[in-house]
């Protein structure tokens, strides 16, 4: 019984670490992007459609369009820089 409690203890602890990694990594939507850029949302489709270093780094999920934060930013410096 002991081992079982231990086995669920760290299945909640793994589930809350999951929980908190994907909250803070969370999937940004084109409007997202959008307002967090401030720039129109025919701007951002428009960069999803470029090839190369132009691109905006996106997932696509179906036919929505998803993005992380973290990489958004980062196409951000990596703009300044060219």
């Amino acid at each position: 019984m002991k081992t079982d409690s231990i086995q669920f203890d760290n299945a909640a602890t793994n589930a809350a670490t999951v929980g908190q990694k994907t909250q803070d990594e969370r999937l940004l939507t084109v409007q997202d992007v959008a307002n967090l850029l401030q720039v129109p949302i025919s701007w951002v489709y428009q960069r999803t459609r470029r090839r190369g270093g132009d691109q905006l780094p996106h997932v696509k999920l179906g036919k929505y369009l998803r993005f992380e934060e973290a990489v958004v930013v980062d196409f951000v410096r990596r703009q300044r820089c060219a």
